[in-house]
């Protein structure tokens, strides 16, 4: 079970069904995005760096601020960080200008 004062980061899912193992891709990705300096930390005790690279790279769900940071972080190659790619990013700046 995720700790309780993370549950402000999961507003759109019922909370208490939320497992940590089973939905770990979810709990990471939404973690690394808007978490803060404590979640971040358990985070980073709780799972395996080769997991949260690994969510890092397919998750098309990261900011470019935030996929930028954590690339620099992990020493990811951009390249290889699906929401880094230019022609992902040109869509979605098409799709949403803002």
């Amino acid at each position: 079970m995720l700790p309780k004062q993370f549950e402000k980061y999961f507003w759109d899912v019922d909370f208490e069904k939320l497992d940590e193992k089973k939905h770990k891709q979810y709990v990471v990705a939404r973690l690394l995005e808007h978490g803060d300096l404590e979640s971040v930390r358990w985070l980073l005790k709780k799972y395996q760096n080769r997991t949260i690279k690994k969510v890092l790279m397919k998750s098309r769900e990261f900011t470019e601020k935030t996929a930028n940071f954590w690339a620099n972080y992990f020493g990811l190659n951009k390249n290889n960080i699906l929401c880094l790619r230019k022609s992902y990013l040109k869509r979605r700046r098409e799709l949403w200008p803002y």
